[in-house]
């Protein structure tokens, strides 16, 4: 998943404590009344440390374990992949993470893409739901998953 909608209103403020604004708080709620409804239950959160992702995360409504990663904050594709590798114990993992690093990963560490016109710009809120067939998280790699779901907050 990557955050809401953030605000931009302070441009002095250090872009790690950028707040989400209202449209992106609204989303965040949206996009965890869809998790909910859908029935995805992740037992772990992998969260960037940033105050966009941690409000995101916390607009979900999810009750989840969570991992606050500094590293995931505007991270390269291959980081978060490796944070996600780190993974014991889980079944369903949930990202928060930065565009571009999240898009790049989620466009390739799917076997097809789905049809969804915003994947590929992968927009503030853009949330991934893939199956994986690998035996752990460790064993994840580029083209392993499989799409079950897509959608962005303006589909909600």
């Amino acid at each position: 998943m990557r955050h809401a909608k953030s605000d931009w209103s302070a441009p002095s403020l250090p872009d790690h404590d950028r707040a989400l604004n209202a449209r992106g708080r609204t989303a965040a709620r949206a996009l965890g009344g869809w998790i909910r409804a859908r029935g995805y239950h992740p037992d772990l959160a992998l969260c960037s440390t940033a105050l966009r992702t941690r409000q995101t995360l916390a607009g979900l409504e999810l009750d989840v374990a969570t991992r606050y990663e500094r590293q995931l904050y505007n991270a390269e594709p291959a980081t978060i992949l490796s944070v996600i590798k780190s993974v014991q114990g889980a079944n369903c993992v949930l990202v928060v993470a930065h565009n571009p690093g999240i898009a790049w990963l989620a466009q390739h560490i799917v076997k097809s893409r789905p049809a969804h016109p915003r994947f590929d710009d992968y927009p503030t809120g853009a949330t991934l739901v893939s199956d994986f067939a690998a035996p752990a998280w460790s064993d994840l790699t580029e083209k392993s998953g499989t799409v079950v779901d897509f959608t962005v907050p303006k589909d909600l």
